[in-house]
């Protein structure tokens, strides 16, 4: 199955969930979600996804200097994206709760 559209649906939710104990920059982020499967998410994804974010007031930023490079954005949670993720986790339990029913019948049919 190709997730590339299941992706696209939760990644909000995945890099809100990255980044609820640890701030990160860019490509922090992108690493974290790859070593917890998500393998094929791209970086101008996440990087959109952390603008996005931080536009629509769910993360704070600040710039650390960086002696390997060029200096870094981080990015954190703030009370807003802290609210997000748990409105949009919950709404991720509800639908994969709905999807394994839907795929083990008869799980689904004794609610």
């Amino acid at each position: 199955m190709d997730t590339t559209q299941l992706l696209k649906g939760v990644l909000d939710l995945a890099v809100l969930a990255v980044l609820r104990d640890q701030d990160g920059y860019g490509y922090d982020v992108v690493r974290r979600l790859r070593s917890r499967g998500l393998d094929d998410i791209g970086d101008a994804s996440v990087y959109g996804t952390l603008r996005r974010l931080f536009a629509g007031g769910h993360l704070t930023s600040y710039v650390v200097p960086s002696e390997e490079g060029p200096h870094r954005k981080y990015y954190g949670l703030n009370s807003a994206g802290r609210a997000l993720l748990e409105e949009n986790s919950k709404t991720w339990r509800q639908f994969a709760d709905i999807m394994t029913g839907l795929l083990e019948p008869d799980r689904g049919a004794t609610r």
